[in-house]
């Protein structure tokens, strides 16, 4: 089994958090289908799948083409009211006749694609992690993009985020059978994220899902730190700081509860390298450091007035 897909991360374009049935309302992008809810642990929803239709090309980083033909899964969720993810994924075999079939075929066999001959699972994987890929190849992240764009637009939203805030991909592959429980975390340029999993033979859905977890904590973690380097710690007072920190504290702070709807089996394998959550944890502290120092100074400069009064 290989399983290729990719996760893009960023703030729904509304000033404050949406309820459930406004989210339910902005995910209806499929008729006659029902967008899945869940209130807890945090308020989240998932549009309907829709299918996607490719025939391109899969590179592999040997330099080898391989036609490809069948469906994408694309779907886009919010967390929280605030976070909004777009999703693309396919699981990838080679076809058993070494010509194309017709379209009824491949939309059978929904977020399946179809190689003409044999690949290289180890190959295409390693090539679609790269940074870049070269015109005509299979191209997930446009699918992400534009499913995103078409929740952004949505009337039911006033265009205004609490916070500017960077988008962030992950792309992911996952194998059956190569070295089970084996995760691989890396952070590359320009917002972009890779991770390779080793899964024994799980529903593509239900790994597509533990990637958007990954994929929403790294953005919530890569956020925050943006938003402390920005902050300039000791360099401006220290009550400027506090109120830089407060879209933080009101719209990202509780949203941090990784694999609170998935096998937490994963996510385990990630604390160990980098430990994300001890970096979060860490930023947290930070924030609440700062917080907690300027209200003693505030309350000393208080204090001050009242004696000299």
């Amino acid at each position: 089994m290989l399983i290729l897909g990719e996760v893009h991360t960023g703030f729904l374009r509304n000033s404050t958090s949406v309820s459930s049935d406004r989210a339910a309302r902005v995910l209806s992008l499929v008729d006659g289908e029902r967008v899945r809810r869940s209130e807890r642990p945090l308020p989240y929803a998932v549009s309907p799948e829709q299918l996607r239709g490719v025939d391109c090309r899969l590179a592999g980083a040997s330099g080898a083409r391989h036609r490809a033909i069948g469906t994408v899964v694309n779907q886009a969720a919010i967390t929280g009211g605030h976070v909004l993810q777009g999703l693309a994924y396919a699981q990838v075999r080679s076809s058993d006749v070494d010509r194309r079939l017709s379209w009824p075929h491949y939309l059978a066999r929904a977020g399946m694609i179809e190689t003409l001959g044999k690949v290289d699972r180890q190959d295409l994987a390693l090539s679609f992690l790269a940074e870049a890929s070269p015109p005509g190849i299979l191209d997930l992240g446009a699918i992400c993009a534009e499913i995103m764009h078409q929740v952004q637009a949505s009337p039911e939203l006033d265009q205004k985020t609490p916070l500017r805030t960077a988008r962030t991909k992950l792309r992911w592959v996952a194998l059956a059978g190569d070295q089970p429980g084996r995760v691989q975390f890396t952070i590359e340029e320009r917002g972009l994220r890779t991770l390779r999993l080793s899964l024994d033979d799980r529903p593509p859905a239900a790994i597509a899902e533990i990637c958007a977890d990954i994929a929403l904590h790294d953005w919530l973690l890569t956020s925050l730190q943006s938003l402390i380097e920005a902050s300039d710690i000791g360099a401006v007072p220290r009550a400027l700081v506090v109120r830089r920190f407060g879209p933080a504290i009101d719209h990202l702070l509780h949203l941090w509860m990784p694999a609170a709807r998935i096998d937490r089996s994963v996510w385990d394998a990630l604390e160990r390298r980098p430990g994300m959550t001890r970096q979060w944890m860490a930023s947290v502290n930070r924030i609440r450091d700062q917080i907690a120092a300027g209200t003693m100074a505030m309350l000393g400069q208080s204090q001050a007035g009242s004696g000299q009064s």
